[in-house]
């Protein structure tokens, strides 16, 4: 990971700047996302990140939300409900439970997911792989007092 990263993900972990830019960064996100008819995310040049199409679980609408991912070798994709560390867990968690069938946009392709939420033995051995590319991630777990939903992704 290159200092500028490191720079980033640390002034994110502090709770300060992760209050102010939370409000500013998926917004931004999804407007880049939209004008540039797929091909520009906010955090991308930094963070994989990936686009997440669910069903709302209340609703039956179809939601988008721009997420940082862990992209793995076999095509596959593990995101995790962090919500900046805030005591809720994110909605597009909440849907993923109640359908999850759902659609990444990632790299310009657009790819059918069926998610699957990490049972807590797999969710820990699986923290080491996600701190691996954002250092200090489970540290949200102590600012939000709850587990955080990890869920893999799998291309079906």
């Amino acid at each position: 990971m290159n200092r500028t990263v490191r720079a980033f993900t640390a002034a994110l972990m502090r709770s300060p700047a992760r209050h102010v830019l939370r409000p500013l960064i998926t917004p931004l996100d999804r407007f880049l996302f939209q004008v540039s008819g797929g091909r520009w995310k906010l955090s991308a040049p930094m963070i994989p990140s990936l686009v997440l199409y669910t069903i709302g679980a209340k609703t039956g609408i179809r939601r988008e939300i721009p997420l940082m991912c862990f992209p793995q070798s076999d095509g596959s994709f593990y995101i995790a409900g962090s919500n900046f560390g805030l005591e809720k867990h994110p909605a597009w968690s909440g849907n993923l439970l109640a359908n999850p069938e759902a659609e990444v946009h990632y790299r310009r392709r657009l790819i059918a997911v069926r998610a699957r939420l990490l049972p807590p033995d797999e969710r820990e051995a699986t923290w080491p792989t996600l701190e691996e590319q954002w250092p200090h991630y489970r540290d949200y777990e102590k600012t939000a007092h709850r587990d955080i939903r990890v869920f893999h992704l799998e291309p079906r």
